[in-house]
């Protein structure tokens, strides 16, 4: 029997890819007022920033329940070899803590390997989506645990903010903080180190930002995978990946970031980033 994989909403996985390698993602919660939605499922990207945008009601977020977890766990592990799960850093959610409470509680007799990824959004996603590969394959559970545990350690992650308001308001700014107070103009650009946001640069202005996107991109010898994400913006990104040279685009990953990401980072955002061979 296979390995099963889990990860969370997000992780920021485009729906087609979930789909194709089999991949189950627990949904986080967003919450509007006293309106509770769970991620993508009660809540589109484009109606949650829609209501970001124009409602006074700042949403917050919720982690799934230990119970979500069993509930998965209990459900796969009839059917799997293992279950590796794999999650948002335990800095920026308590998501990881959740699938460690189902892991003890669980009627599942398979091995289950939860494991902080230190990271978010589609540097998340991309290990999610190469373990999924390997257990299609056939590989097996501990063959999916090590490389997992070994492949964040070369997935990297530059990301432009329009503002840095609703990473503070969310209290998810990390060593970011020194930003908050630049001039309105500034476009900050941000790196996932040690399980939180932490700040690279800050330019004048979006075009500079995008060229600043490029440049860490064009920084990485050997490529073997290349993503980019957006918040709200479509043609932006795809606009920016046709500026990338030496790498098919029809082997790019394009995702969208979704309500609960979106939550703490607003509109506007724009990300590339890389799997590295070593």
């Amino acid at each position: 029997m296979p390995v099963k994989i889990v990860t969370n909403s997000s992780s920021d996985i485009p729906q087609e890819i979930v789909d194709d390698l089999g991949i189950t993602v627990i949904p986080e919660y967003v919450i509007f007022g006293n309106q509770c939605y769970k991620d993508r499922i009660d809540i589109s990207e484009d109606e949650f920033y829609n209501k970001l945008v124009r409602e006074n009601v700042q949403p917050t977020t919720s982690c799934p329940t230990p119970q979500d977890f069993i509930k998965v766990y209990d459900e796969l592990g009839q059917e799997a070899d293992g279950i590796v799960s794999i999650h948002i850093s335990s800095k920026l959610s308590g998501t990881t803590n959740s699938a460690l409470q189902a892991k003890n509680q669980t009627r599942a007799q398979c091995p289950i390997a939860v494991i902080d990824s230190k990271s978010v959004s589609m540097a998340l996603g991309m290990a999610v989506i190469l373990a999924a590969k390997m257990a299609k394959n056939g590989q097996s559970f501990q063959e999916i645990v090590d490389f997992t545990n070994d492949v964040f350690g070369r997935i990297h992650v530059l990301v432009m903010f329009d503002t840095l308001k609703y990473l503070a308001r969310g209290g998810r700014i990390g060593r970011a903080k020194s930003l908050v107070g630049s001039l309105l103009s500034i476009k900050p650009l941000l790196t996932i180190k040690d399980g939180e946001f932490s700040p690279v640069a800050q330019v004048r202005s979006s075009t500079k930002a995008k060229e600043k996107l490029l440049e860490f991109v064009a920084g990485f010898p050997v490529i073997e995978d290349l993503y980019a994400v957006y918040s709200t913006d479509k043609n932006e990104a795809v606009e920016l990946l046709k500026r990338i040279p030496n790498f098919p685009t029809e082997q790019i990953i394009l995702a969208r970031l979704g309500p609960v990401v979106g939550t703490h980072t607003g509109p506007g955002l724009l990300a590339l980033g890389v799997r590295t061979r070593t």
